[in-house]
């Protein structure tokens, strides 16, 4: 971002001439797919506190952008981890002082960057699960991959979730996967804005790469030559070109990553997530307050039948919770 654009971003309070009062509506229209190029000027480490003049709510920025022209802020409520687009002209902001890490969303970045998921050899030159895994011991957080993949998006699984009282789901998406899915991703995008499916949608990087071949300490967001602000970025923009809001987590392709990954989103304030269950690995129900990990990506149907098969003998712990009552 060049020192202009980023003086731009140095909020001042409303601009003459912006309905601060009207929600910022970017959405593309149903059926048509915008390219991440739409949103410019991408701010991606910036942690500011801001308040609106008129009502004085408060709340932290942790981006800023332009799309068609106009000024944005990628905001999140610091307790209850709810993100939302809003225009930069009508906060007021400040680089976050001390008292932001006492929050509920950054004492979760924190804690959950330092997680070192599963136990590995001493020579392991990487980590596998580390994040968020449990939320408390009730019920569950059901949590899917859009890992990229040939075969069409498994409808039926979802529409299954909108019959239990509006289900919350989590979707992990990829740029690959959106790219190349382009009528699966209006379908979802659909079901949200119609109130049939509760979709948070996770970043779980833009290309998502994988070798069988290669070994996990230079395979996926490990492979050499990625470009990590990318892989990171891109997604978030390609989420906001489409009307839709990233949330403050991130999935680690194949939940493998390593220190200097934990490190980078921690720069980046999200919250890394692991699974208690990846169900179609582990064959087994998760325990109370578990994030369960299937695939709806047409690449993991053992994983999805056994979802089902537990969920009618009552075996899943239930309510299906909103991942944001996990951390």
């Amino acid at each position: 971002m060049t020192a202009l654009a980023i003086a731009a971003f140095s909020c001042s309070g409303a601009r003459a001439g912006v309905d601060c009062a009207a929600p910022v509506d970017i959405a593309a229209p149903l059926g048509e797919v915008k390219p991440l190029e739409r949103v410019t000027d991408y701010r991606l480490k910036m942690l500011e506190s801001c308040t609106r003049d008129a009502s004085k709510t408060s709340a932290l920025a942790i981006r800023a952008m332009v799309v068609d022209g106009e000024e944005l802020l990628l905001m999140v409520d610091p307790e209850s981890l709810q993100t939302r687009l809003e225009r930069a002209a009508c906060w007021t902001c400040r680089e976050a002082g001390p008292e932001a890490k006492d929050t509920r969303y950054l004492k979760a970045v924190e804690a959950f960057a330092a997680s070192k998921g599963k136990k590995l050899p001493k020579n392991a030159n990487y980590l596998e699960n580390a994040g968020l895994t449990h939320g408390g011991d009730k019920g569950a957080f059901v949590t899917g991959d859009l890992c990229p993949s040939r075969k069409p998006l498994d409808r039926a699984f979802l529409q299954k979730l909108e019959t239990q009282k509006h289900a919350p789901v989590s979707l992990s998406v990829t740029g690959a996967w959106v790219r190349h899915h382009h009528e699966d991703f209006t379908w979802l995008r659909r079901e949200k804005a119609e109130g049939r499916l509760n979709i948070l949608w996770v970043n779980h990087s833009f290309t998502h790469p994988f070798r069988p071949s290669l070994p996990y300490g230079e395979n996926f967001l490990l492979t050499p030559g990625l470009d990590p602000e990318d892989e990171i970025a891109d997604v978030e923009r390609l989420l906001i070109a489409n009307g839709e809001t990233p949330s403050v987590f991130f999935r680690y392709p194949g939940l493998i990553s390593d220190t200097a990954w934990a490190s980078r989103l921690r720069e980046a304030h999200l919250i890394p997530l692991g699974a208690d269950s990846w169900l179609a690995l582990t064959g087994k129900a998760p325990s109370p307050g578990g994030v369960i990990l299937v695939h709806p990506n047409g690449n993991e149907p053992a994983g999805l039948a056994l979802f089902d098969r537990l969920n009618q003998l009552g075996a899943l712990p239930k309510p299906f919770r909103p991942l944001m009552e996990a951390p």
